[in-house]
């Protein structure tokens, strides 16, 4: 049974960004001292990338011990490695590039110039196996129990590259494809719902004003065929954190007021 979202409002774009910073930084010490290690995985786009700027800025930074962390992506665009549009290449530049990560815990996904080459279905399956040999007896499942997997949320409710009624929000399998995206560039590699929803904690970001719908249909029940966004909890605890401008169109008791 995964976990009834809780919605984190917070004033602005800015404030949103320093506090799940500041939240991520103690769940990850928390992860750390329970376990020797962290799973976090982490997203793009405009809020995606300004938490991880403020995760690597953050006060209580050092407290991670980054080198026991290991860092994924819920999707990757498919195309070359230090390519602009790769949500890996915003990622190292926001922060890994700033921390002492352990370079063998920093897992991208292959893209064209990758060892599958321009095979992206191989890709996501090279993916899928570096996942499960990551996995421990107590994960029960082909993917880590991560402890936070970032998602943003597109203006019509897609997560990682899951759109809605495309084939990829249909599969079981850890990793996939997928061909044809309605957002350029149309071939990417995703997490599917079993692997989002095998995380601990799922924090879904969204900021401005363009998101406030798909964030209030997300959270009013429907399909995540229909809805993806409505498909991605997690086992203990799903957080929509969002600013007052995505909480727009939520009900006025929906919301709680985040760090203002």
């Amino acid at each position: 049974m995964n976990a009834p979202p809780e919605v984190l409002v917070h004033r602005d774009d800015s404030l949103l960004a320093k506090a799940a910073a500041a939240r991520c930084v103690t769940r990850l010490v928390d992860a750390v001292a329970a376990a020797g290690h962290a799973h976090l995985v982490l997203t793009g786009g405009g809020i995606g990338t300004a938490v991880l700027a403020q995760l690597a800025a953050a006060p209580a930074r050092d407290a991670v011990d980054w080198r026991r962390v290991d860092f994924w992506w819920g999707d990757e665009r498919f195309v070359p490695a230090g390519d602009p549009e790769r949500n890996e290449t915003g990622a190292r530049a926001a922060l890994l590039d700033r921390i002492d990560a352990d370079p063998a815990r920093v897992h991208p996904m292959p893209g064209p110039d990758g060892p599958d080459g321009d095979d992206p279905e191989a890709a996501a399956e090279r993916y899928a196996s570096e996942l499960a040999a990551a996995t421990r007896p107590e994960d029960h499942a082909p993917v880590p129990s991560f402890d936070v997997l970032m998602l943003g949320i597109g203006p019509e409710g897609h997560v990682a590259s899951l759109f809605p009624g495309m084939p990829a929000v249909y599969d079981n399998r850890p990793v996939v494809a997928v061909r044809g995206s309605p957002k350029p560039p149309p071939v990417r590699i995703s997490f599917t719902f079993p692997s989002i929803q095998a995380a601990r904690e799922v924090w879904i970001l969204a900021s401005g004003e363009e998101k406030a719908s798909a964030v209030a249909l997300a959270l009013s029940g429907p399909g995540p065929v229909q809805l993806p966004a409505a498909g991605a909890r997690g086992r203990q605890r799903t957080l929509f954190l969002i600013d007052e401008a995505a909480a727009a169109k939520l009900p006025a008791d929906l919301g709680r007021p985040g760090a203002h």
